[in-house]
């Protein structure tokens, strides 16, 4: 394994995983309006899911792709319908005291669902397969791929809940939270714009 490949593939893991997208915005969000305990499933679909995804994707999926182009825009604009639901429902969460409401955090099945429809998901996915495939011989490359994405995928969805619950003691009134959500709902709005003015 050429280790500056591998420390390329890490740091690219890294930073491709905590910066904001629609994963990181949706548990933050779910930590300031339901708290750590509560959000985990959603942590661990997230997890679980873009792991699997990525494995996946590296072992053929991709494939399929570029074999049916016409799959890649059902996706992207099934996961771009989805993610305006999200934001719909995520501008209309109860107040964080509500916690015994009907609003309740993404199950893990869900959040492992939303991976297939996230753009920015599957944009880390083939990036990852494609750039860092020479890592090692297949099939053991793609496994190390995944591995790495799984781990970073653990470390930024917790921080990102980290944060959202650290959030959760400031954010006490209905009208700071409603300005929370509204606002995490408009950027997981906005995280669309780059996937809409993609080539």
């Amino acid at each position: 394994m050429p280790p500056q490949l591998f420390l390329a593939l890490t740091l690219f893991s890294l930073i491709a995983s905590f910066t904001p997208g629609p994963n990181n915005l949706m548990v933050m969000a779910s930590g300031v309006n339901f708290g750590p305990k509560r959000s985990l499933a959603h942590v661990a679909g997230v997890c679980i899911g873009f792991t699997v995804m990525v494995l996946l994707v590296g072992l053929g999926l991709g494939f399929l792709f570029e074999t049916a182009p016409v799959l890649y825009p059902i996706i992207k604009y099934a996961g771009i319908a989805y993610l305006l639901y999200l934001a719909w429902k995520i501008a209309n969460a109860g107040p964080v005291e509500d916690a015994a409401g009907t609003s309740r955090p993404l199950t893990f099945l869900q959040a492992a669902a939303f991976q297939w429809v996230n753009p920015k998901g599957w944009t880390m996915a083939v990036g990852a397969i494609a750039a860092y495939a020479a890592i090692l011989a297949y099939p053991f490359n793609i496994v190390v791929i995944a591995a790495i994405f799984g781990v970073t995928c653990v470390m930024s969805t917790l921080t990102w809940l980290g944060l959202g619950t650290v959030m959760r003691r400031f954010i006490r009134t209905p009208g700071a939270a409603r300005a929370f959500n509204v606002s995490m709902a408009l950027l997981l709005a906005a995280s669309i714009v780059p996937v809409l003015l993609e080539g």
